[in-house]
């Protein structure tokens, strides 16, 4: 295939692409410079359901997807004409999701005669700690679906420390939510119930494995025991249902930053990151910070718009990770790509690059 000496990533204009579970995102850059940025939710149309619906968040998806597109596309003053790369999450996420991105993104590329750059979900939100903190350093990444401690050796190198052999931190917020009835996503609904409320349960008062390891599904099933108890009592009071909410964020915040701080320790990092929808809990943040400060640590915390799921870290991922490539002029080989809904943190996938 011929190449050609064309602009290195940080003067090329890049779309970047993100579906992998309910949010449609599509963003304009060059380099690190936002040119647009749209994200279209459907936390409303799941919210019914108490979660993630996979078939009709790719239905939504798939028509939202040109939409959103356009919009990006209108707010940053381009046409199609003018992209140069297009980035586009392949995995991790719902695997009828991530091929509904993935396929217009492919026929956008071969349309456009442009190179396509498959990007790994969770080393693009680790990505967006890029823009304040270098490799190495140590990565918390916290979502839903995700919460794994990470070595962030490179921008392109990572490596997993140690990552739940359960449910997600995110994904246990959402349970214990939806046995209370606050509401979806239950992290925000928690952390809101719990304001001003007393942590004075205990629920682990019997665990062996407190703290000892990456696990959540303890601390859930303590937590959503408990709460049914005392519903069968009768309808919890507000009072009760803040210190319920109060106590189970401060369990599973100890989990990991318990975690993180030790594998912080035994490998010398004096940096920390966190990413992830979870990264905007205030009290995960706080937690972080009041541990770093006291061990002569440093912390940094996403900006909130990229916690949620977005296309900004896509592009921000795309950037530096191929900054310093020159791009084939069209590397078909991306046509033969697959979708791969459980990616591992530490898997690239390089075939578009020289």
């Amino acid at each position: 295939m011929l190449t050609t000496p064309s602009k290195k990533m940080s003067e090329k204009i890049i779309l970047a692409i993100e579906t992998s579970c309910d949010e449609t995102a599509a963003a304009v850059y060059c380099g690190t410079n936002e040119l647009s940025s749209i994200v279209n939710s459907q936390i409303e149309i799941h919210g019914q359901f108490g979660g993630v619906v996979p078939e009709i968040a790719s239905r939504n998806h798939l028509m939202m997807l040109p939409h959103v597109v356009k919009q990006a596309l209108l707010k940053a003053n381009l046409v199609f004409q003018d992209l140069e790369c297009i980035a586009c999450t392949f995995g991790a996420g719902l695997q009828g999701a991530l091929l509904t991105g993935l396929s217009y993104a492919k026929a956008l590329a071969y349309s456009l005669n442009i190179p396509l750059i498959p990007i790994n979900h969770i080393q693009a939100h680790i990505a967006t700690n890029f823009l304040s903190v270098l490799p190495p350093f140590l990565c918390l990444v916290v979502s839903g679906g995700h919460t794994s401690i990470v070595e962030v050796l490179d921008f392109d190198k990572f490596s997993v420390l140690s990552s739940t052999a359960d449910d997600a931190m995110g994904e246990c917020f959402d349970k214990v939510a939806r046995v209370l009835n606050l509401g979806y996503p239950g992290g925000p609904s928690i952390e809101k119930a719990g304001q001003g409320h007393k942590a004075n349960i205990n629920f682990f008062k019997n665990a062996r494995t407190k703290n000892s390891v990456l696990s959540f599904s303890g601390l859930k099933t303590a937590s959503v025991n408990y709460i049914r108890q005392r519903q069968s009592d009768g309808k919890l009071s507000e009072q009760q249902v803040g210190n319920i909410c109060a106590s189970f964020s401060k369990a599973a915040i100890e989990i990991v930053v318990s975690n993180t701080f030790k594998y912080a320790k035994q490998k010398s990092y004096k940096s920390i990151a966190l990413a992830g929808g979870v990264a905007a809990n205030k009290d995960l943040q706080a937690s972080l910070i009041e541990q770093a400060t006291q061990q002569g640590m440093i912390v940094h915390c996403p900006q909130l718009k990229y916690c949620t799921d977005n296309a900004a870290m896509v592009a921000l991922c795309c950037h530096f990770q191929n900054a310093h490539n020159y791009m084939t002029v069209n590397n078909p080989s991306y046509l033969n790509l697959n979708v791969e809904s459980n990616l591992s943190i530490e898997t690239m996938y390089k075939h578009c690059k020289n």
